[in-house]
């Protein structure tokens, strides 16, 4: 029991979130070249030419340069073992994000100092204060110009609506930047701009060091007092708890490009971040040091390796260890199931693991047994809750155009699905298949994935739809009269659930008034 504590104490799960073009993917990188898990930034599929990011591996992503699909990494820092999950910013994949961040125990915000904080961050701190994730936020690309370190603290506490208190402080910023002082362990660090080497570290005493004025000058010296100072007038004094509640996010700042500012923020992150925390599942909460495994799907992954037409699901351990072969049962179908290649990731390099720990994420070959939401236990009916598949805002036809390949089609559309990439639902009327997204991007994803994955090759037809909504009843007769009544618009979805698509938002609210016995779901966990 003592060996699954110390585990447990050693792991900490994290996201990182941002904005498109933040820097996200490039601070995940230099995280995992400090956790020497890569030793040269861009390097894990390195040709002569041209270097793409670890985490972006799919032919798509790196053609476009953006993360659509959340990847997994785990390395060894020190005596810690840290689990990344790198996230998508792009906000047509804002749903496989939320559900990342059901599986995370503390989250990592980048803000870019030019740009501030921007809509689509709002949209993910508002799920991280649903869930009291704790946060902290990384202001980078401070070799660039931008705005005032002081201005960013207020825009963040104003739109994140979180207390924030700095744990580093740039000096200068653009061209004339030259270091960051570190508030939380008090030490000067210089800057040369260098993406692969690491950054000096000068020893101080105090703020009031003579060092600080010979390195940097008089000038810039007396202002770092000044703010200082200010910072230490107006911020209350850190306190880990506050932190861990959710309330206060800890700020530091950096360039990640050049490897600058990312290593206070880990040294920081593996002090203060929360290890596995207990999660609520419907029946009970499940605690992290119960000897017994406990473990749900967040999230499945279709040719993570293209040679093989497999599916991966990605389970999140909550409580006691997973071990490889031992029978487990599957909740939802009610059998036991065994797993005998499970794997844990670096980027898509996958190594087979024996046993995995409360925090771990561990990928499971996927023939088509798990949706997301899934529970594995030792024998116990346990459901996790919390992973929704929200409304779908987009619609159009899928048409097959190779009568030949439908086969192959049908396939492609089904593990797409199950990845929670958009949703599928059948007409009841024609039935023709629609799909549903939460933005275009995502149709051209599938569009892509189905010839390049597949061999199958689609078209959209356009459909004006305003949004599907989940229906249900204890009235049988008002069911019947509502999808008699409304038999064009009625669908079913993967599960065979009734779905009605609402053409617009009068049409909707009609429906919802003249039907006052049926319950509309715009989320599809009721």
């Amino acid at each position: 029991m003592a060996n699954l504590n110390s585990e447990i104490d050693k792991r900490r799960t994290f996201a990182i979130i941002s904005h498109p073009d933040a820097g996200k993917t490039t601070l995940t990188e230099k995280l995992l070249l400090f956790g020497g898990a890569i030793h040269v930034a861009g390097a894990v599929k390195s040709n002569k030419i041209k270097k793409t990011a670890t985490s972006d591996w799919m032919e798509i992503e790196k053609q476009r340069g953006i993360s659509v699909a959340t990847s997994v990494m785990g390395f060894n820092y020190g005596d810690y073992k840290i689990n990344i999950l790198d996230t998508p910013g792009h906000q047509d994949f804002a749903e496989d994000t939320f559900r990342t961040l059901t599986a995370v125990d503390s989250v990592i915000i980048v803000v870019d100092v030019a740009k501030g904080v921007e809509q689509q961050t709002r949209r993910l701190m508002e799920v991280c204060r649903m869930r009291h994730t704790p946060v902290i936020i990384f202001v980078n690309k401070l070799d660039r110009e931008g705005r005032d370190p002081f201005d960013i603290l207020d825009e963040l506490e104003s739109e994140l609506q979180i207390k924030v208190r700095p744990l580093s402080w740039p000096i200068n910023i653009g061209l004339n930047f030259k270091g960051v002082y570190n508030i939380f362990e008090g030490g000067l660090d210089l800057f040369t701009p260098d993406k692969q080497k690491v950054t000096e570290r000068v020893e101080i005493n105090d703020i009031n060091d003579s060092i600080i004025d010979d390195t940097i000058g008089e000038r810039d010296a007396t202002k770092l007092r000044d703010d200082i100072e200010l910072i230490e007038g107006v911020y209350p004094e850190f306190n880990v708890d506050d932190y861990l509640a959710g309330k206060v996010a800890p700020v530091f700042f950096g360039s990640a490009l050049n490897t600058f500012g990312v290593k206070e923020l880990l040294d920081c992150f593996v002090q203060i971040a929360p290890s596995p925390r207990p999660i609520q599942a419907i029946e009970r909460e499940v605690k992290p040091q119960e000897e017994k495994f406990t473990g749900f799907v967040f999230k499945i992954h279709a040719n993570m390796d293209p040679n093989h037409r497999s599916c991966i699901a990605f389970v999140k351990i909550c409580s006691g260890v997973f071990q490889r072969n031992a029978p487990y049962k599957h909740v939802r179908h009610n059998k036991t199931l065994k797993f005998a290649a499970p794997t844990a990731f670096m980027a898509q390099k996958k190594d087979i693991v024996d046993e995995a720990y409360p925090g771990d994420i561990v990928g499971i070959p996927d023939s088509g047994n798990f949706k997301i939401g899934d529970t594995l236990t030792e024998g116990e009916e346990l459901h996790f809750k919390g992973l929704p598949s929200f409304s779908p805002e987009m619609f159009k036809y899928i048409e097959n155009t190779d009568p030949m390949k439908t086969k192959q089609l049908n396939k492609g559309i089904e593990q797409l699905m199950d990845e929670g990439v958009a949703q599928m639902f059948t007409n009841q009327f024609n039935g023709r298949k629609i799909i549903g997204t939460v933005g275009q991007l995502q149709f051209e994803v599938i569009q892509y994935r189905l010839l390049h994955e597949y061999g199958a090759q689609c078209r959209w037809e356009p459909i004006s739809l305003y949004k599907a909504c989940w229906i249900e009843s204890d009235d049988k007769e008002a069911l019947e009269a509502f999808k008699k009544r409304k038999y064009q618009f009625m669908a079913v979805d993967k599960e065979g659930r009734d779905v009605f698509l609402a053409d617009s938002g009068y049409v909707l609210q009609m429906a919802q008034t003249d039907f006052p016995k049926i319950r509309f779901h715009f989320t599809s966990e009721f």
